[in-house]
C-alpha cells in the first residue's frame, strides 16, 4: 500500500510493480465491495503480465461482503471527489519508477467498470479502457471525450449491466465514433470474473476475458 494526497486528504492504493522491472501503467478500479483481496490479486496478475498496476482505495479502508452494505458504500461516493481522487491516482501511478510510457490503461469491475469509463473521459493519458460489466446509477461518463478504444466484457444474464444497457452503450460509442469491442459471454452472470464468488464465477469465460484484456492492453499501451 502506498499513500497519496488529494485536496489535503490522505488516500491509499495498492501498487504492484511489473515483475519485469518496468511496464505500462494500469489503474485497477474496485467492485462495490471495496479494495478486497480479489482486486489486490488482479493487480498482482497484471504485474505478472508485465504491467505496473495501481488500485486506489475508493472507500478509504472500508470493505464488505454484504450486498446491502456494498450498495450503501457505492451510493455514498461523492462522484466529483472520486473523479479528483482517480485523477491523482493516475498521476501517482505515472511517476512510479516501475511505470513506463506516457499512456495509461484503466480496468474496472462492476462499479469500477463505469468509473473506468468516467475517468477515461476526463484524463487524456488514459489510452485504453476495459469495462467489466460496469454499472453505477450516479455515474454518467463523458463518451464524447474518451481517448483510445474500449474493451467491454459483459455477461449474458446480468440484472445490473443488462443486455439492453450494453446495446445502448454500444450505440452511444458508435455515435461518437469511439472504437470499441464488446464481448458478451453466453451463460454467464454478473461478476463472472470474480473467482472468490463461486456462485457466479465462470472459469472458462474468466480465462478468456483475461487473455483478451492482456492482449488489448499490450496492443494499445506498448
Amino acid at each position: 500500500m502506498i499513500g497519496f494526497t488529494q485536496d489535503g486528504h490522505q488516500y491509499q492504493g495498492y501498487l504492484s510493480p511489473a515483475t519485469t522491472g518496468k511496464g505500462p501503467g494500469v489503474v485497477v478500479i474496485q467492485e462495490w465491495w471495496g479494495l478486497v483481496p480479489h482486486i489486490v490479486d488482479v493487480a498482482d496478475r497484471f504485474a505478472q503480465a508485465g504491467f505496473t498496476a495501481f488500485a486506489p482505495d475508493l472507500y478509504q479502508g472500508k470493505t464488505t461482503t454484504e450486498p446491502d452494505e456494498a450498495a450503501t458504500l457505492m451510493q455514498a461516493l461523492n462522484i466529483g471527489e472520486t473523479e479528483a481522487l482517480l485523477r491523482k491516482a493516475i498521476l501517482t501511478l505515472m511517476v512510479q519508477p516501475s511505470a513506463e510510457g506516457n499512456k495509461i490503461g484503466i480496468v474496472g469491475f462492476c462499479m469500477g467498470g463505469q468509473l473506468a469509463m468516467f475517468a477515461a473521459g476526463h484524463n487524456p493519458v488514459i489510452q485504453a479502457t476495459v469495462n467489466f460489466y460496469g454499472i453505477h446509477p450516479k455515474v454518467v461518463p463523458s463518451y464524447r471525450t474518451l481517448n483510445g478504444p474500449v474493451l467491454g466484457i459483459f455477461a449474458e444474464h446480468d440484472n445490473y449491466a443488462s443486455p439492453e444497457a450494453v446495446q445502448a452503450l454500444d450505440r452511444e460509442l458508435t455515435v461518437f465514433g469511439k472504437d470499441h469491442i464488446f464481448v458478451t459471454y453466453p451463460g454467464t452472470h454478473h461478476a463472472f470474473f470474480n473467482d472468490t464468488r463461486p456462485e457466479v464465477f465462470d472459469p472458462e469465460a474468466a480465462s478468456d476475458a483475461w487473455q483478451r484484456t492482456i492482449g488489448f492492453l499490450n496492443d494499445e499501451l506498448r
